[in-house]
Parts: structure tokens; sequence; C-alpha cells
């Protein structure tokens, strides 16, 4: 029971957590700004301004950074899963989402004649774009320099 209350003690991950949330909540600022509707759907859903995952992932590896050093085999796993998560964010994901587009395109054109069909739409907000993904990034690098004393 001991591991558990140490998990919940690691400052790192706890900012690097609170930087996920506060990416999240931006989230819902520019929707609401953008949509002028309030939609809390959005703090849990992917995609969109700014990037949570880059937030997290950036948060973490500065706070493993400052609290390891910059030199260390554990900074250099963080940094590297950092850029994994946000490549994948801004390729992979991106792409999925514009393929999930087009294929809700074609169904709708396919079943717009009266047929009947019964599966859900594909979701189309699964990545992001650079701008959101780097966005994402300086969000998780400042949180983290501004919790750095509590490290």
């Amino acid at each position: 029971m001991q591991d558990f209350g140490d998990i919940l003690n690691n400052q790192v991950l706890l900012v690097a957590l609170i930087a996920c949330l506060v990416a999240q909540l931006f989230k819902l600022i520019v929707e609401l700004s953008k949509d002028r509707k309030f939609n809390v759907r959005t703090l849990v859903t992917t995609g969109g301004m700014p990037s949570a995952h880059s937030a997290l992932v950036t948060a973490l590896a500065t706070g493993v950074g400052q609290t390891v050093g910059w030199a260390s085999p554990d900074f250099a796993i963080a940094a590297i899963f950092a850029v994994i998560v946000m490549y994948d964010a801004a390729g992979v994901r991106q792409a999925a989402g514009k393929q999930a587009r087009i294929l809700n395109q074609i169904l709708d054109e396919l079943f717009s004649q009266g047929k009947e069909f019964n599966e859900d739409r594909l979701k189309e907000l699964l990545g992001h774009t650079p701008f959101q993904v780097i966005v994402g990034s300086i969000l998780g690098v400042v949180i983290s320099w501004l919790a750095g004393p509590a490290y």
C-alpha cells in the first residue's frame, strides 16, 4: 500500500496531470468562445486546441529533466516518449480523422436514399494540427517550470 502513497506523492506525475487538466480547460474555453456554447464533453474528448497529450508529455519530460537532470537516461526516455506522442497526435491520429471524415461522407451518400444504417458515425476529431501540438507542448513546459519549486 505504501507504493500507492508514493505514486500520489510523485510531484512530477502530479504536475504532468495538472498540465493535462489545464489544457483540457483551455480547450473548453476555446470551444466556448468559438461556438458560443458550453460543452462539458470537450473536457473528455481528443483533438482540438490545445493538445492535452502534448501538454502532459512535455510537462512530464520537463519535470524529469528538472528533477533528475537534463543529461540523465530518465530524461532521454521521457523526451523520446514525448516526441512519439506528439508525432502520433499531429500525424497518425490527424490522418485517421481525415479518413473518418471521408468514410462518413461516403456513408452519407450511400444511405441518403432511405436505406437504413444502424451504426454510429466515425469520430472525426481525433488528432491535432501541428500548431495545436506546439501550443500544448509550450503549455506543458511553462506549467512544469512554474511548478519547479515544488520539486
